[in-house]
């Protein structure tokens, strides 16, 4: 796509978003759910553009439209990105004690126009729950004085949100908003568990850690080889309402559990995008070391995972022994 035909789709996007900015005020009076429709009326114009367009071009033209749309409904131009679906979607965070870190990862969700922000803090003894509250992504806070446990928090997120889409992080890992759009749209167009890729960042087997090489383990014993070492257990990952209610609220609280309940029930689970996590992860007293407490915790998480589905599908789950007559080994 050449210079002149970029510069003609920006200007049609301007003046695409000045027409629906218009349209907006007429019919609906008010400001407040200008996010939402823009959102919408974006998604319903953005059909039109050619599929050759790069993504850096798709968001240009996605500025052009939001800033001919505030343009007509009065309001400062605000820099948003689009979120590749008309369904509502929560961004979903667990909060402990990253009051230093906290800010930042908040910063990248004021760009894309959430339906919720959902925050759970849980056990902070620092500045998080001040920080968090005076922050212009104005979260929904949920406030525990103890701590919950690790991952509770999903559990808690999901059961408050009213969304279609729930968007899993951390409060403690910084990522740029452009790289959290392909979960949204993944479970858009279909998928019910959309993952986070890490696969191409971990070591062969030979050098792996143990928490990546049982991770590989139970998806190959539920018959998800291809899902190589990609676990609910790493951020982002998304999910559909559908899928939340399936798995049950109290089981996200296990990520392994949850995953392995979504395989057993069919549903669409899928690495979608891929985003190293791994080295901007913090490490801390509880996640270093060869027995550190976080390690000890995930792989006793995908043992209960396996525990739970073979007490139902027999101790070789998708592995079926049809070689040997067992019975007239008195076995």
């Amino acid at each position: 796509m050449n210079t002149k035909e970029i510069k003609r789709w920006k200007r049609k996007a301007y003046e695409a978003g000045s027409h629906y900015g218009s349209r907006f005020e007429k019919e609906t009076g008010g400001f407040e759910p200008a996010k939402s429709a823009m959102n919408h009326d974006w998604n319903k114009w953005a059909s039109r553009l050619p599929r050759a367009l790069s993504t850096t071009l798709y968001h240009s033209a996605a500025r052009k439209f939001f800033k001919g749309f505030y343009s007509e409904i009065g309001e400062k131009y605000t820099r948003l990105v689009p979120l590749p679906t008309d369904k509502n979607v929560a961004a979903i965070l667990s909060v402990k004690n990253e009051d230093d870190m906290i800010s930042k990862v908040l910063d990248e969700l004021v760009y894309l126009p959430f339906h919720e922000v959902i925050v759970v803090v849980n056990g902070s003894n620092d500045k998080s729950f001040e920080r968090i509250r005076e922050h212009p992504a104005a979260p929904i806070v949920l406030h525990y004085e103890e701590a919950l446990g690790h991952d509770v928090g999903r559990s808690i997120g999901a059961k408050v949100s009213q969304s279609d889409i729930l968007l899993f992080l951390d409060g403690d890992i910084h990522i740029s908003y452009r790289k959290l759009i392909p979960f949204i749209q993944s479970v858009d167009k279909g998928t019910d568990v959309a993952l986070n890729d890490i696969s191409p960042f971990i070591h062969k087997l030979v050098h792996r850690d143990a928490v990546s090489v049982v991770k590989e383990f139970v998806n190959r014993a539920m018959g998800r080889a291809d899902l190589m070492a990609n676990s609910m257990t790493a951020i982002p990952h998304a999910l559909s309402r559908s899928a939340v209610e399936t798995i049950g609220l109290a089981n996200l609280s296990v990520p392994p559990l949850a995953q392995v309940i979504a395989m057993k029930k069919k549903l669409k689970v899928k690495a979608s995008a891929s985003i190293n996590v791994l080295n901007i992860n913090r490490r801390s007293d509880i996640n270093h070391g060869q027995h550190n407490p976080m390690t000890q915790l995930i792989i006793g998480d995908h043992l209960e995972a396996l525990h739970k589905v073979m007490s139902r599908r027999g101790n070789r789950l998708s592995f079926k022994d049809n070689m040997r007559k067992r019975h007239l080994a008195g076995g």
